[in-house]
């Protein structure tokens, strides 16, 4: 990469380490591996690679292993992928301190997750407890607005399957 972080076809593709919250820091710095671009996995391995970089306290990670099955994923599941990867990145937010931002995504994560819960008629899909995790991200955003700082990322982190 050259000094802009770009790739040979010239988009931006930052270079920078960045810590488990996902912030940039400094050049040579030693950082938390990112997640891999283009990793096509199974649904059932994106929730587990997900688990496991939310219970490490890594729910920025967590965001890109969903994010991926969104770009990747049929396209009637995106909105799956889509709200789960909100939720991951609205925790990123509470960590980081940002109450505003860190509800907001949770709840739209929230929402969106919602639509795919057995109350809405559809199945559990990849034997996650979606249900539960509409109740988590609401609470958590009701604690976050009611202050008390940043939250643990990793102590906070949402059981995906219950």
């Amino acid at each position: 990469m050259d000094a802009r972080d770009r790739d040979g076809e010239g988009r931006a593709r930052s270079a920078r380490p960045r810590d488990g919250l996902g912030r940039p820091l400094p050049y040579g710095a030693d950082g938390v591996d990112r997640q891999p671009e283009g990793v096509v996995r199974a649904p059932e391995q994106t929730v587990a690679e997900a688990q496991e970089l939310l219970d490490g306290g890594k729910p920025f990670h967590a965001h890109e292993v969903f994010e991926e099955a969104w770009k990747s994923g049929p396209e009637e599941e995106r909105g799956l992928w889509r709200g789960l990867a909100q939720v991951a990145v609205g925790l990123t937010h509470a960590a980081r301190g940002n109450a505003t931002g860190g509800a907001r995504l949770l709840r739209r994560g929230a929402g969106a997750v919602e639509q795919w819960t057995v109350e809405s008629g559809r199945q559990q899909p990849y034997g996650m407890d979606l249900a539960g995790l509409v109740v988590w991200g609401r609470e958590l955003a009701a604690d976050v607005e009611g202050g008390g700082g940043a939250v643990d990322a990793g102590a906070r982190a949402p059981r995906l399957r219950g």
